[in-house]
């Protein structure tokens, strides 16, 4: 799978993983950025740095763009849609809280897991009954259906385009259920999708 150009993130989009985290859900998406050096496929590891005592996993529905979107509304932003794909948001916390920006937090190697494939929305159920599942040893950790948003993703994709040109293989992901949890050296993390398929990384330090 080819690196998109950007990674754009939507932060706090589920209402319950915004309370775990003392938060309250934003009056507007809550965007963000990924590198793309962030970026690995199935089977590669997840590298926890030294910088952080607390390396959590976000998994998320990938919306991976297939024609360029600028300015475009909600009722035509599915179009621009290419596929749907598997994503984790690794996601350094304690580093996200004393940063007070999330840029380093959101950005190390191998912090976004993406994959296996991208399916196009034609050959899935529609965009808001698609579920999320993060599992951490084989253990159920998040659960998410994408009715449950608070910003939908046709209301992401156009919202994002009106700040930025999204452009083919770019990927945007939409938000993390609640149940967000610690990885440690020796899990194994999997991201799944139902209909989508599923990306499973190890963990090491």
């Amino acid at each position: 799978m080819n690196r998109p150009s950007k990674i754009v993130c939507v932060g706090r989009n589920y209402v319950a993983h915004a309370r775990e985290l003392g938060n309250e859900v934003p009056e507007r998406p809550l965007l963000f950025l990924k590198p793309p050096s962030s970026v690995i496929a199935d089977g590669d590891a997840i590298e926890l740095p030294r910088a952080s005592q607390q390396v959590e996993h976000e998994g998320e529905i990938g919306v991976v763009i297939g024609r360029s979107m600028r300015n475009v509304d909600p009722a035509s932003a599915l179009d621009h849609v290419g596929g749907i794909t598997c994503v984790n948001d690794v996601t350094a916390r304690d580093l996200q809280r004393s940063d007070g920006q999330w840029t380093r937090a959101k950005g190390f190697d191998t912090f976004c897991p993406m994959g296996p494939t991208v399916v196009p929305l034609d050959r899935l159920l529609p965009i808001e009954q698609l579920e999320v599942f993060c599992r951490v040893n084989g253990e159920e950790r998040q659960h998410g259906v994408a009715r449950d948003m608070a910003f939908g993703i046709p209301e992401i994709l156009s919202y994002i385009s009106r700040v930025m040109t999204l452009e083919p293989g770019d990927l945007v992901a939409t938000g993390t259920p609640a149940g967000v949890g610690p990885l440690v050296p020796g899990d194994v993390v999997e991201v799944e999708i139902p209909g989508v398929g599923k990306i499973t990384n190890p963990v090491r330090s």
